[in-house]
């Protein structure tokens, strides 16, 4: 019997309080896995974590951390291990968009925490958690890549699509270095998901929202609809370097085509 009174799977989320973070902590939950959030507010990690728990007792808990904080991810690492046993999953799920804006428009705080939150955050948790899963001999590692991660170039998204293509290059060179060491790393391209890292965006720019919602609506899908299926593959893969996509190619081109006779009204109306 292990630690945490379980053979299932221990998983750890960072950026788990809210949107697909917390959707995927209930995903695996509902699984028998075990499961710890962060956040940078504690208050709001305590509270995520005690709904989770309602509905898995034992099984779910939660920590501060900021990952744009080396410390804190270690801290985080150090507090699942001291609470379950073990961690068997790490997803770095933390991250940051931004407003659209063209370059010479980009707030230069708003940038640096882009990039301290979205890749060099991931590269913690990618650090923190090879390191304790190649001292086990396994475990597995995902960074929740995004928009502009397979070179997509949307005007307006520089510095959010910048820091996603970073972290596609921290995926492919991070699975390289896990190669034989029984340690996995892959990527989770969640698609379009209806959160407020994307609706925050357009509050208060009804002319703007009305311009891009349809397109929205046609390409995105709820947090409920995702998470439990990318729950699934990420519990049932293997291989290193994997990458786990909901939105493929395909499946876009297929919502455009059937778009004029099926509506999908994903998004409401914005105040």
């Amino acid at each position: 019997m292990e630690p945490n009174g379980s053979t299932d799977p221990v998983v750890v989320l960072t950026g788990g309080t809210r949107g697909i973070g917390y959707g995927l902590a209930e995903a695996f939950l509902e699984r028998g896995c075990s499961v710890v959030i962060s956040g940078r507010d504690g208050a709001v990690v305590a509270e995520a974590a005690s709904r989770l728990a309602a509905g898995a007792p034992g099984r779910a808990a939660g920590t501060a951390c900021d990952v744009r904080s080396f410390p804190d991810v270690q801290g985080l690492w150090d507090f699942a291990a001291a609470r379950f046993g073990r961690v068997d999953i790490w997803i770095n799920n933390a991250g940051i968009g931004q407003p659209q804006s063209d370059v010479e428009a980009l707030d230069p705080d708003l940038v640096g925490n882009i990039f301290a939150t979205n890749c060099a955050g991931a590269l913690y948790g990618c650090r923190v958690a090879m390191s304790g899963m190649r001292a086990a001999g396994r475990g597995a590692v995902y960074n929740m890549e995004g928009l502009g991660s397979g070179g997509e170039i949307v005007r307006g998204m520089t510095a959010y699509g910048a820091s996603k293509r970073s972290l596609a290059y921290i995926t492919d060179a991070a699975a390289r270095e896990a190669r034989g060491s029984g340690v996995i790393v892959g990527a989770i391209r969640p698609g379009m998901t209806a959160t407020d890292l994307i609706t925050a965006e357009y509050r208060g720019k009804p002319e703007e929202w009305a311009r891009v919602r349809r397109i929205f609506n046609i390409l995105s899908d709820t947090v409920p609809t995702i998470s439990p299926w990318i729950a699934d593959r990420v519990l049932r893969n293997r291989r290193n370097g994997a990458r786990i996509v909901w939105l493929t190619g395909a499946k876009a081109a297929g919502r455009f085509l059937t778009a004029p006779f099926v509506r999908r009204s994903i998004y409401p109306d914005l105040p």
